[in-house]
């Protein structure tokens, strides 16, 4: 008696420096149409859509926002790092983004942040990159600058204790729009020189590069939570008088200049975003002072279109210590009043400005509804992701 074998391969992902089993379709493709109980198909969650955005499509709108480690030494990554990230983006977010990553020594928050200010960082960072690709995910950096919140210890020991020189601190160097701290535990910044403006502009087009080098799908410009740029945003904390300070056009100088830089670094075909704090959140505790409102995000938003920005990625607070806010709550909120003022926005060299929404949303009822109901074009979850790095398959049975 005969038996017939047929031969069944296990193909490897091709340029990747070593051997995995080929991810095709990815983890977090939905099929479509759904099949139902009764035969017939049903509708596709929004939530598990696609969405193209310049030369990327991304399998579904679950994105995974930035979430700040501590763990690495001299801006360089660990193996923590790819068990951290490789657990997430193995597991099927349409994009999952690393952490904030400091442009410069001096950019980080804590000592223990990471960085990509030197080559040296490259390696390590297109390491996770590749397994990223090795599972057929997309994956994106966040670009940032720390500003007048930085040389601080990790959270987890202190919210905001400086660090000092004697613990890796750059007490010294810190800088900011104009002199005051965040509060009495931060240090005093530096006003930031004209000279200080145009160095660090360079460290984003040399950071930017680097990110190119590792092979990172999006770049991310961090311009929220009161670091750097956001600062200079805000006239509640930018007090200058030069042309980065005092009316809105000069606020806002600072980070069209570097979007400019990091948009003419980039490919035409790959998507630049734009983290914001929507919000300075000073309406009820310093109503009579003028603060950044959600106006003004609007407004700054037209105006990134026009510089290439495709996404822009909604988050709020933290620029000023008086601030009054209901933590997560708002934020989609904030998404909804910027994605109806900027719908129809198209974006230079682009397609549409979209929005994405973060804060508290932990299941796929609240992120399907966020959707639907036109709060956002694609949801952010971080802290969801780090207590179940099956968050989409998770949502993906929410919804059935």
């Amino acid at each position: 008696m005969s038996e017939t074998f047929i031969e069944l391969p296990n193909p490897g992902v091709e340029g990747i420096t070593y051997y995995t089993p080929k991810q095709d379709p990815p983890s977090g493709q939905t099929l479509d149409p759904q099949p139902n109980v009764d035969g017939q198909p049903k509708a596709l969650p929004m939530l598990f859509t696609p969405l193209k955005m310049r030369g990327l499509e991304f399998h579904n709108r679950i994105f995974v926002a930035p979430m700040c480690q501590y763990s690495s030494q001299d801006g360089f990554i660990t193996p923590w790092h790819m068990a951290h990230i490789g657990g997430i983006c193995s597991r099927g977010p349409g994009l999952t983004f690393v952490e904030a990553t400091a442009i410069l020594p001096e950019g980080r928050i804590t000592p223990q942040c990471a960085g990509i200010w030197d080559d040296k960082h490259t390696e390590a960072w297109g390491k996770l990159v590749e397994f990223a690709h090795s599972q057929n995910q997309k994956v994106g950096i966040q670009l940032a600058h720390s500003g007048r919140k930085g040389s601080t210890v990790a959270p987890f020991l202190h919210f905001g204790m400086l660090a000092t020189e004697n613990i890796g601190g750059w007490p010294n160097e810190v800088v900011g729009p104009s002199e005051e701290p965040w509060d009495e535990h931060h240090a005093t910044p530096k006003p930031l020189t004209k000279e200080g403006i145009q160095r660090i502009i360079k460290a984003f087009v040399d950071a930017t590069k680097r990110a190119l080098e590792a092979g990172f799908d999006v770049i991310e410009i961090h311009n929220a939570h009161g670091y750097l740029l956001n600062s200079f945003c805000s006239p509640a904390v930018n007090k200058r008088t030069d042309e980065y300070g005092g009316s809105f056009e000069n606020r806002i100088r600072f980070i069209l200049e570097v979007v400019d830089a990091v948009r003419s670094t980039i490919p035409d075909d790959m998507p630049l975003w734009l983290r914001i704090s929507a919000s300075d959140y000073l309406e009820e505790s310093m109503p009579d002072s003028p603060s950044w409102r959600v106006e003004d995000t609007i407004k700054l938003a037209r105006i990134l279109a026009e510089h290439g920005v495709d996404v822009i990625n909604i988050s709020c607070a933290g620029n000023h210590r008086a601030q009054r806010w209901q933590p997560h709550a708002w934020q989609p909120v904030l998404a909804g009043m910027v994605r109806e003022a900027i719908q129809d926005l198209k974006v230079k060299g682009g397609g549409k400005m979209f929005v994405g929404a973060a804060g508290g949303i932990c299941d796929g009822h609240v992120g399907e509804k966020l959707l639907q109901e036109q709060k956002c074009d694609a949801i952010l979850a971080g802290r969801q992701f780090q207590k179940n790095p099956g968050t989409v398959w998770a949502m993906a049975e929410d919804l059935d």
